[in-house]
């Protein structure tokens, strides 16, 4: 039998090691799974209740990466508990950072200020929240960056940096400032949104009338839908607020390209594109797959199962992370669940989920509403296309994704199946 060195060392090539273990996501999914059929028992649908449902996420994913993934002990977290330094021998250090955290918190509070919409709508709760964080942050800071720079083997980040510059001290890193500051436009941006569709989803699943839900195919799917959204959303929200170097979960890098956050920011208020009336808009002349399949329950179900599958896919994806989820960032690479399938499943089941909810393809108008809404969704899966593109050519500067990225195209199934297609 002919021997191929070339495909024994691929067969034998095991999977990169992920980030972060699976058991950390599953314990903050059963947090959320308990609290939710805890607030349905009870009736707690508000705000507070929404609140709730994050702090049961985050809760036994702390306890779990610390007590048995140990994350806090790992090298990349850039702690060295044996250091022990004098806090008198930091003291000047940490206070340098702190200036300089508190001005960049500063700056995010003008923004706010400054910007309307954040003061309208949902994100009127996300500024809510906001003023009544921050004096606990503020005094948290303080004994928190104290004693960490006690550990830290480099304490000099981007914080002491930018308080350094602000301070007229020698040794300032311009490069070091630039990647503190987008590492906070990042959690100052997203955190602001979503925590401001939080309470919208939570309460929808809460109420949600469920005396038809095993004979309505379309009731099922929705309300199932809305729980795996109110899952993705709970995780988003705790990833963002847990960029902790003891929790080995901290930025370790912000997209430096143009193209990723121009990408990205297309997708979200108040920048969308897709918003109704926006120019990606593809729903006039549209309807969804209630519409062109009412009346036919052979179809309704097998359509509605689809789609509770892809957005399951969609959620499991921000599960995998854990605690580390965030746009436009790298905080490990993840290799488990959905990404050892697919590089990025996440965009792939909510464009294909787009797609088979509305079928463009039929119309309420004419034949060209159905063209242009075909084109125009077309166009929104290559925004997403582009952002995947964007966020593969940030992480291929870490050699721990580009390992990933290989393996997946030599060993995963979406890639192997795309090559297949193409006659590869």
């Amino acid at each position: 039998m002919y021997h191929d060195p070339a495909l024994a060392k691929a067969l034998a090539d095991p999977r990169p090691v992920s980030a972060v273990s699976a058991g950390a996501g599953l314990a903050g999914l059963a947090g959320v799974i308990g609290w939710v059929a805890v607030a349905r028992a009870v009736g707690m649908d508000g705000p507070y209740a929404a609140l709730c449902n994050l702090l049961a996420c985050a809760v036994p994913m702390v306890i779990w990466s610390l007590a048995v993934d140990k994350v806090h002990r790992r090298p990349s977290t850039g702690i060295d508990w044996a250091l022990r330094r004098s806090w008198r021998d930091t003291l000047d250090v940490s206070l340098v950072k702190l200036a300089g955290l508190f001005a960049t918190w500063a700056v995010i509070a003008l923004v706010y200020a400054t910007g309307r919409f954040y003061w309208q709508g949902n994100f009127a709760f996300a500024m809510w929240c906001f003023t009544r964080a921050a004096p606990v942050l503020f005094v948290v800071a303080l004994p928190y960056v104290l004693w960490l720079d006690r550990y830290v083997v480099e304490p000099k980040d981007g914080a002491w940096h930018l308080g350094a510059w602000l301070c007229g001290q020698a040794g300032v890193e311009r490069d070091a400032i630039a990647d503190h500051a987008r590492n906070w436009a990042v959690k100052g941006f997203f955190l602001a949104f979503m925590l401001a569709i939080v309470p919208p989803g939570y309460a929808d699943f809460v109420r949600r009338d469920m005396t038809r839900l095993l004979t309505d195919p379309v009731a099922l799917t929705g309300w199932l839908v809305t729980f795996m959204f109110v899952v993705d959303v709970a995780f988003a929200s705790v990833g963002y607020m847990l960029t902790l170097r003891p929790l080995d979960s901290h930025i370790r890098s912000a997209s430096p390209f143009a193209s990723g956050w121009a990408a990205a920011l297309i997708c979200y208020p108040p920048f969308i594109l897709m918003a109704d009336g926006g120019p990606l808009d593809y729903h006039p002349g549209t309807s969804d797959w209630t519409h062109w399949f009412a009346g036919h329950p052979l179809s309704l179900w097998p359509v509605g199962a689809c789609l509770v599958a892809l957005t399951a896919i969609y959620a499991l994806s921000t599960v995998a992370f854990g605690p580390r989820f965030s746009n436009l960032t790298h905080r490990g690479i993840i290799t488990h669940g959905p990404y050892a399938w697919s590089r990025h499943p996440a965009y792939l089941s909510k464009n294909l989920f787009w797609w088979l909810s509305t079928l463009p393809v039929l119309t309420l108008g004419s034949w060209v509403d159905a063209g242009r809404a075909t084109l125009i969704l077309a166009a929104v899966s290559g925004v997403y296309w582009w952002r995947a593109k964007t966020e593969e050519r940030h992480l291929g500067l870490d050699p721990a994704y580009r390992a990933y990225a290989d393996w997946m195209e030599r060993r995963a199934p979406i890639p192997r199946l795309f090559r297949w297609v193409r006659g590869g």
